[in-house]
């Protein structure tokens, strides 16, 4: 068993050293500096340490878990804490000037303010043109904590590179992911040791894979695949099965999000609304229909007139024009 790191650290699975380097940062001011970069592949917890980072820089205590600060860090509701996580395909530069404005404000609770952007490569040229001005005159107390697949151009620009402390990550072994699944989620440790090596490291997988039995079955039969491929017949049958193994796995992930995103919508539009401030305004419209339809009297502050077409051959036809 490895040891296991405490406090805000806990969910950091895997990355001793950088845990190690990031202590260092926290406890001695001199190591500390304004801008860092986490790169590491898909499911390294890049996000996980920037926000275990950013607990940590606001704790009293350096992070031990515990306090007002590092819980509502970690939970996203700090107020010196803002983490940006790309709704859409990108990050525009409306959003990142807005944030910028806000990073440029003294901390009103903790040590610092701190931004933390998920997801950096997806940034926007002008976007990261802002950033990048941030960075080359940074306010005093504020720290940008970048989260991007790799130091390629193509994910992080190189001018904004040079300006931060790269933090490399690395995909966790399976041992401590299982270790993981065990402790926090209390997973079987036979089951938990499959999933973590059949999820490749990836720790959000590893946990999917422990509590769902259906991605359990679907992940088996992937990798039961080669066993399979005895001829081109079954060689497309197995692809035609991948794909719509795929196609289920994306529906279902994407339910969830939808069906919230939607319920969102509609209490922003008033659907289902209560209380008497939506009873008097669907009186209000309902008493202004009818009254243009001729079926009732003038709502209160229209002038008590009504206007009618001079070509209308209804009986209302001798109302008062406007």
């Amino acid at each position: 068993m490895t040891e296991l790191p405490d406090g805000v650290w806990t969910d950091v699975v895997g990355q001793p050293v950088v845990v190690a380097e990031l202590k260092q940062a926290v406890a001695h001011p001199a190591s500390m500096t304004h801008a860092w970069l986490f790169t590491g592949p898909p499911g390294s917890g890049r996000s996980v340490a920037a926000r275990a980072f950013a607990a940590a820089l606001q704790c009293p205590a350096g992070g031990d878990g515990t306090c007002h600060a590092c819980t509502t860090a970690l939970r996203g509701t700090h107020a010196d804490v803002r983490v940006v996580v790309p709704e859409g395909l990108s990050i525009g530069v409306a959003e990142v000037r807005e944030l910028v404005r806000m990073a440029g404000r003294a901390p009103s609770q903790g040590r610092f303010q701190v931004v933390i952007v998920e997801d950096a490569d997806r940034m926007t040229e002008q976007a990261s043109n802002t950033v990048l001005k941030m960075l080359e005159e940074p306010p005093p107390r504020t720290v940008f904590l970048l989260c991007a697949p790799s130091l390629h151009p193509d994910d992080v620009p190189v001018t904004i590179r040079s300006r931060c402390r790269v933090v490399p990550l690395r995909t966790p072994p399976a041992e401590a992911v299982a270790e993981v699944l065990v402790r926090r989620d209390g997973v079987d440790p036979t089951l938990a040791a499959w999933s973590a090596a059949a999820a490749g490291g990836h720790v959000g997988r590893a946990r999917r894979l422990a509590r769902d039995e259906d991605a359990r079955a679907s992940r088996k039969a992937v990798l039961d695949v080669p066993l399979a491929l005895v001829s081109l017949a079954a060689c497309l049958q197995a692809a035609d099965h991948l794909v719509a193994a795929a196609k289920d796995e994306s529906d279902r992930t994407t339910a969830a999000t939808d069906g919230a995103e939607t319920e969102a919508v509609k209490a922003s539009l008033g659907v289902g609304a209560r209380g008497p401030g939506v009873a008097a305004a669907s009186r209000a419209r309902a008493s202004s229909r009818s009254w243009r339809s001729g079926r009732s009297p003038a709502p209160p502050g229209s002038g008590g007139t009504r206007w009618t077409a001079p070509w209308s051959t209804s009986p209302r036809s001798t109302g008062t024009r406007c």
